[in-house]
């Protein structure tokens, strides 16, 4: 199995059942976890020198940062049924989670940037500061949720989710953005964590380069993570089977700027 296609694990004492690391996935930035806790679990954990943002996936928990105490966060019970409650968590802080119901947390983290002094302060991002946005057309259209977009404060990340429905492509027309290269294109990293709904079924995750030296199509199951180092990325949901994905993304620079693959971009047009 390819590297860059990642499964889920039996739960580990904390929940955890995908673990991401700069180094597991041989690269620079990105962080991943991703925890599945029962009512009443609590974990905690330092964000050390690098920047946090928890997503609610699915679930109800109670969160304290330091000690500031946050309260309860999320509402939805499935990451197709409603928009994400998220907390932002700088570099040199203790985060802990008590779940009042099952929950499915995201944990994404970059590296700091900034000094001590500058550390921004942890906050809560709630469905309605995630700016909701319907991109493309026809069986192009995706319903994006900007969690932490490049406009709002953050050292390193920009995390979003994406609801495709069946039968739609995502992430399309094909477009990457490796390239240290601005104003033209930026180099970010960037995770998909997939879930289907229902979730027996799959979708397509295709990662290639121009030259072709890397060009691997993926069979993406629910709960499964893609990793993109380099290249173009699209996505399709087969007819029934409506796709979620979780995006982080890190790099150099904070900034999201793609270039488009010029044998598709046609279709813009």
């Amino acid at each position: 199995m390819s590297h860059l296609l990642v499964k889920p694990t039996s739960p580990d004492p904390n929940g955890k059942v995908l673990e991401i690391t700069p180094e597991s996935a041989g690269w620079e930035y990105i962080g991943f976890n991703l925890h599945k806790l029962v009512k009443d679990q609590v974990i905690s954990e330092q964000t050390t020198d690098r920047e946090v943002c928890l997503v609610f996936v699915s679930g109800k928990g109670k969160v304290s940062v330091d000690d500031q105490d946050f309260g309860s966060l999320g509402e939805r019970m499935s990451p197709f049924e409603g928009d994400p409650w998220s907390v932002y968590i700088p570099g040199g802080c203790t985060w802990s989670l008590t779940a009042e119901t099952d929950v499915e947390l995201a944990v994404c983290s970059a590296p700091v940037t900034s000094s001590a002094d500058e550390r921004l302060k942890p906050r809560v991002i709630s469905p309605k500061e995630a700016g909701k946005e319907t991109r493309g057309e026809s069986t192009n259209v995706r319903h994006v949720a900007n969690i932490l977009p490049e406009t709002e404060p953050a050292d390193s990340l920009l995390v979003v989710e994406v609801i495709t429905p069946g039968g739609h492509w995502s992430s399309y027309p094909p477009h990457k953005h490796d390239q240290d290269a601005l104003p033209n294109e930026s180099l970010l990293e960037e995770t998909y964590y997939h879930r289907i709904n229902p979730s027996q079924g799959f979708a397509f995750q295709r990662v290639y380069t121009d030259d072709r030296s890397l060009d691997e199509t993926f069979t993406v199951e629910d709960g499964n993570v893609v990793l993109v180092p380099e290249g173009y990325h699209p996505c399709g949901a087969p007819h029934g089977y409506d796709l979620y994905y979780l995006n982080v993304m890190a790099g150099p620079k904070r900034v999201w700027k793609f270039h488009n693959d010029p044998d598709h971009e046609w279709m813009l047009k």
